[in-house]
């Protein structure tokens, strides 16, 4: 078995690859993903998938790309940029984004705990401010329609 860097590498680039089967084996059942920008808990397999997919709908051609990856025993973090286009409506807890047409930019890290070769916790750190501006919804200026 791969060591645990290379375990997350192979996760990120299963969602470049739109894999989520993947994802789902080396996701534990009762694994819990939190989303530090929106302040959101996905539990279990069901709701680390809907988080997943959430993004890959909305961003259809959106890739990511591994900057940088540091494992200490079960632990792993990874910083990443992805990128892409908001062409399909983004669902979240807070309201649905219609699509913006918009690309962005946006640099995440996250933090994996490992257990058994399957990931048990994942923190993820997104700047929310950054996409939301990206996509032209500041409090001053409205999304374009597309």
């Amino acid at each position: 078995m791969a060591d645990n860097a290379e375990f997350v590498r192979g996760l990120l680039e299963a969602w470049n690859d739109r894999d989520f089967d993947v994802i789902l084996e080396a996701t534990a059942p009762d694994a819990v993903l939190t989303d530090a920008g929106s302040g959101e808990t996905f539990r279990g397999r069901d709701g680390i998938h809907s988080y997943n997919t959430m993004w890959a709908n909305a961003f259809p051609d959106g890739r990511i790309t591994v900057d940088r990856v540091i494992a200490s025993g079960d632990t792993v973090v990874a910083e990443y940029t992805g990128n892409g286009t908001h062409t399909e409506p983004l669902v979240t807890r807070a309201g649905t984004i219609p699509a913006t047409g918009r690309s962005v930019t946006l640099h995440f890290c996250d933090i994996y705990d490992i257990k058994d070769g399957q990931i048990q916790t994942q923190h993820t750190y997104g700047d929310s401010g950054s996409l939301m501006a990206q996509l032209g919804l500041t409090a001053d200026q409205a999304a374009p329609t597309p």
